[in-house]
């Protein structure tokens, strides 16, 4: 068993260090994506090589955030199970990328392709019918065609979306309820996932004033959207204007982005909110993060597929995951230290208290505003449309 799995570790490792290192040999194609006409060279002799792989979308299996907590779904279940599993990077971004590392996928075997992320949804829209006898598990996203005109989930794709709304509602609430009042956000791009976190986080912060009973515009909050989910000078520069200007804790949910606040947190003795995944691990003053349960969410969808015979529970739909089923949460173990307080970062906020705010949005007492109405067609909201829609009386927010 020891030598089947260090060869297939063996060959991730390889498979990715080739795709991440081959060149390209042509320009994107202009073709409608899901043609047999390929636009690119995709490497060759590095495909899955296994019978689940996944594909990352722009980022690593390491990156901390969403590609990582995906892979440690399939790990955790692959290497349970003695089921061969691999991952690809496409070599860059776009349709015709997504489709041609899904083909070599495939050909390598695979028989589960998993797809972390919303940029996969052209993608999988057109694969779904190339490989009706694939099963696709797509996370945070559902099938779309390109101009948004048609939207079709096949029975062989499993649509996985996340309740983001209760999860930022938990860092809120958290944030407020431990002494907070000066609050910052800063989303990666206002797709409709950061959107969501960014209205709960705003909605747990009122409510928790509420709660404390203070007054109202007692709580200041900052909003922003970065544009882009990168680690840079930019959003590094901007985390540390809103730490100068008072902030004492942002909510980082943009991927990569959350590298720059980190960075400029602990320059200022300033504290952040993770996402996606407990990232206590890469920084000091991350006090909490607003996770999704990808590992746990990728980790059912596979035991109905191998395990329990009940795909038809996941294929063909979308499955929301929330606090219901464990794909929220605020992180409450530490690991690898069981007798750790994975609330030891906050001065008065407890496991105790978070355990309460969570049964409610388990039994339905709190349900948070997933979307609202913004007029801008870049999603960004504005200061007064946040107000109004989600109903902040305690939070004074502003926009930038």
């Amino acid at each position: 068993m020891k030598k089947i799995l260090i060869l297939v570790l063996v060959i991730s490792l390889l498979a990715g260090t080739l795709l991440a290192c081959t060149k390209d040999n042509g320009g994107p194609s202009t073709d409608e994506p899901g043609t047999d006409k390929p636009g690119t060279d995709v490497p060759q002799g590095t495909s899955g090589m296994a019978e689940i792989v996944l594909i990352t979308d722009k980022g690593n299996i390491d990156d901390k955030s969403f590609n990582q907590g995906a892979w440690e779904g399939v790990v955790e279940f692959a290497e349970r199970e003695n089921i061969t599993y691999n991952y690809i990077k496409p070599e860059d971004v776009s349709d015709d990328y997504y489709l041609q590392a899904i083909d070599l996928a495939i050909e390598g075997g695979a028989k589960v392709v998993v797809t972390p992320g919303f940029l996969f949804e052209v993608a999988i829209y057109h694969a779904q019918d190339k490989y009706p006898d694939v099963k696709f598990i797509l996370l945070d996203g559902a099938p779309r065609n390109a101009d948004y005109s048609d939207f079709k989930t096949n029975p062989n794709v499993a649509s996985i979306l996340y309740a983001e709304e209760e999860s930022g509602y938990l860092a809120g609430y958290a944030a407020v309820m431990d002494g907070m009042t000066n609050l910052g956000f800063m989303g990666g791009m206002a797709v409709p996932a950061v959107q969501a976190f960014g209205y709960g986080y705003l909605q747990g912060a009122e409510d928790a004033a509420e709660e404390l009973g203070l007054d109202d515009g007692a709580i200041k909050a900052i909003y922003h959207y970065t544009g882009d989910f990168d680690e840079n000078d930019t959003n590094k520069a901007t985390a540390s204007t809103m730490y100068q200007e008072g902030i004492e804790v942002i909510f980082a949910c943009g991927g990569s982005v959350g590298k720059s606040v980190m960075s400029a947190a602990a320059e200022a003795n300033a504290k952040v909110i993770g996402v996606d995944v407990d990232q206590r691990y890469d920084s000091e003053t991350v006090i909490t993060s607003a996770t999704k349960g990808l590992a746990a969410s990728v980790v059912q969808v596979l035991e109905a597929i191998y395990k329990t015979d009940s795909w038809e529970d996941f294929g063909g739909k979308t499955t929301y995951f929330n606090a219901v089923n464990d794909g929220v949460a605020l992180p409450t173990v530490v690991l690898d230290d069981a007798n750790a307080d994975a609330f030891d970062r906050f001065e008065k906020f407890t496991m105790e208290q978070y355990e309460e705010v969570y049964q409610k949005l388990v039994d339905g007492t709190i349900d948070p505003i997933r979307e609202i109405e913004v007029e801008d067609a870049t999603g960004y909201a504005t200061a007064e449309e946040l107000t109004k829609a989600l109903n902040l009386k305690k939070v004074s927010v502003s926009t930038r």
